[in-house]
């Protein structure tokens, strides 16, 4: 346990990043499910829009720092082909 007033105050600022980081997280995975569940039912349109609403998400997390940008671009990019893969095989 933390003694000192700095090591009291870096805790408490921990906590806070790790509480804001754990919702960005799990947001960002809701997202990419609702993905997968409109591919699973064949709902090409459902698709493209859970698409279009997970990119913005999952680009924000990127840029506070909850994602690397390296890892948010990966899973834009993999949701991006996969949506497009399942749309064409769909037409």
């Amino acid at each position: 346990m933390a003694n000192h007033k700095s090591a009291l105050k870096r805790n408490r600022q921990n906590a806070v990043r790790r509480a804001r980081n754990r919702a960005i997280r799990t947001q960002v995975k809701t997202h990419i499910k609702r993905i997968d569940t409109a591919i699973a039912e064949n709902s090409v349109d459902n698709a493209r829009q859970a698409l279009k609403e997970a990119v913005p998400v999952i680009m924000k997390a990127a840029s506070k720092g909850t994602l690397k940008k390296e890892n948010a671009s990966r899973k834009v990019s993999r949701l991006t082909k996969r949506v497009n893969k399942f749309v064409e095989s769909a037409a």
